[in-house]
């Protein structure tokens, strides 16, 4: 049985598990003598002003047939870019210009992507950023068999997303892309949160291939490197469990904060002539 389940994890205590989780895994951090490499690639898209998202909306006509108006497609097929950071948005359209990133029906964005400036890049990256991703559903059907069995279909994909799984070095997937699955723009890490399942667990086997035609795989390899140990089981309920995840907080905040109606005011008394 499927339900829709509001996900919603903030707070210190969170944040704080979140390092924790992420520390005692055994994965292997980037030396400090081999440095992220951002050009040529990301000299482009990473050098120039921020975007501008009025720009950006747009430039972004083309994108609304596949992906939504707002970021938010109609068909699962296509994933979700609202929400998501500018500067992931920009790179990935960089990738895919510069036929770098090959997978999935992204051979249909070429006639889009090729044209665009690295400018263009950013602006509609910002226009994206400022939308709001959708709410979606978390598949809560009971495991029946296997390692997982009684458990919640997206308890499983919970339990690693929140604390990884150290004994395999698998680190806690919230520790880059933050508890509610928000992500990280500054190292451009992405917005996962809503994200549809089936691209989620598309994209973790596209990383536990580990084979990229990225100039730069440094970013590929980190999540290569993640999704290695990962049965199909683990990557669809993480699939499952983002697709359902995202922060509804700041809305029913928004609703209880509204000011009440005001009352009818009695009506002035006639006057006597």
């Amino acid at each position: 049985m499927r339900h829709a389940r509001v996900l919603a994890f903030a707070g210190l205590a969170v944040s704080v598990a979140a390092a924790v989780a992420f520390a005692q895994t055994s994965v292997v951090p980037i030396p400090d003598n081999a440095p992220v490499r951002t050009a040529p690639l990301e000299g482009d898209v990473g050098k120039l002003a921020c975007g501008d998202p009025k720009a950006g909306q747009a430039k972004a006509a083309a994108c609304a047939a596949c992906h939504g108006a707002d970021g938010n497609p109609a068909l699962a097929m296509y994933p979700r870019i609202a929400g998501q950071s500018e500067r992931y948005s920009a790179r990935q359209m960089a990738l895919i210009a510069h036929g770098e990133r090959t997978s999935g029906a992204v051979a249909a964005m070429l006639p889009f992507v090729q044209p665009l400036s690295a400018q263009d890049m950013r602006d509609i990256g910002a226009y994206f950023a400022t939308q709001k991703a959708g709410a979606g559903i978390a598949d809560d059907a009971v495991v029946s068999e296997g390692p997982y069995a009684g458990m919640k279909f997206y308890e499983v994909g919970q339990q690693l997303y929140r604390g990884g799984d150290p004994a395999r070095g698998i680190p806690a997937c919230m520790a880059c892309h933050g508890p509610t699955g928000a992500g990280n723009p500054g190292p451009a890490y992405p917005h996962l949160g809503g994200q549809h399942a089936d691209y989620v667990a598309r994209r973790l086997q596209e990383y536990q291939s580990g084979t990229t035609q990225e100039r730069d795989p440094t970013l590929f390899k980190i999540m290569a490197q993640v999704a290695k140990p990962l049965t199909e089981q683990e990557m669809k309920a993480l699939g499952s469990y983002l697709q359902g995840l995202h922060d509804r907080a700041d809305d029913a905040a928004a609703a209880q904060a509204a000011p009440a109606p005001a009352a009818p005011q009695p009506a002035a008394p006639a006057q006597q002539s």
